[in-house]
């Protein structure tokens, strides 16, 4: 296999799981699942830099143990730190508390505080959702959905469906997109005419869009009736939701270890640090 070349960017690879056989990788799917919404709910009603610290070292570690390479990581492209600049740069002008002086100056650094730990907590979720995928197989994740959602068949809500549904619906998605870029790069490949007026190349442009856009609804259905043939001949689609799922002894103890770092994090927010969220 070829090296890649100096400054060839890297793609993102999720809903793949990295190999691994870690304490991470072991986890039941719905013990990552519940744990992803727990820390969502923590983070969207105290959003602060104590919690968002303790998520981020929490996902480092858990990093750490499930061994996620660095190839693993996308590279950010150039437009996109431009972008975090300039949204930095339009915030400090907002100003607020706390203040400095430089010189016979006060600059008010509230809007790029605010700034910072926006960015710093959409970077923690992303950290937290990319971990999740790496080290979690698709096919765990609906047998996980049907035993958490067991409780809802009581009042009629078809959870073997949705869980399905979610289940087909990740499995597609990689795919769905390694079909669409064969497309587009053998679509950048056909030659064409070289459009001499902004109105010619205007309907080029419509009618390339048109063809990928054709293209990528055809090449959908075929993999959809692929995939369904694949799923008949397999027992049909109850049998992907139907594999015994259920937590473990050491999903216990990632609970455990989860609710102490978001309580103690929780607590050093609303007591000593006194940087609770304020009244709307």
């Amino acid at each position: 296999m070829t090296a890649p070349t100096r400054g060839q960017r890297k793609s993102v690879v999720l809903l793949r799981p990295v190999p691994g056989d870690t304490v991470i990788h072991r986890l039941w799917a719905g013990t990552k699942l519940l744990s992803v919404a727990g820390i969502g709910v923590l983070l969207t009603f105290y959003p602060g830099w104590v919690p968002i610290a303790s998520v981020a070292v929490l996902v480092l570690v858990a990093a750490r143990l499930a061994r996620i390479p660095s190839g693993a990581l996308p590279s950010i492209p150039f437009f996109l730190w431009i972008l975090v600049m300039v949204g930095g740069a339009l915030a400090a002008l907002a100003g607020g508390s706390p203040f400095i002086d430089i010189g016979s100056v006060q600059l008010g650094l509230g809007g790029l505080l605010n700034y910072l730990r926006v960015t710093a907590l959409a970077i923690v979720l992303l950290g937290l959702g990319a971990l999740v995928s790496w080290t979690t197989n698709v096919a765990d994740i609906a047998p996980a959905v049907a035993t958490l959602g067991r409780p809802l068949r009581l009042v009629g809500i078809p959870v073997h469906d949705w869980a399905v549904t979610i289940a087909l619906a990740l499995r597609a998605f990689p795919m769905l997109i390694d079909e669409f870029r064969t497309l587009y790069a053998a679509h950048r490949l056909r030659p064409r005419e070289r459009a001499e007026t902004f109105r010619a190349r205007r309907r080029q442009a419509v009618a390339n869009l048109i063809d990928l856009l054709a293209a990528a609804v055809t090449a959908a259905l075929r993999r959809g009736d692929e995939m369904g043939d694949a799923i008949t001949a397999r027992g049909g689609a109850g049998q992907i939701s139907a594999a015994p799922s259920g937590p473990k002894a050491r999903d216990w103890v990632a609970f455990a270890i989860l609710a102490l770092v978001c309580g103690g994090a929780l607590a050093l927010e609303l007591t000593i640090l006194g940087t609770s969220l304020p009244s709307r």
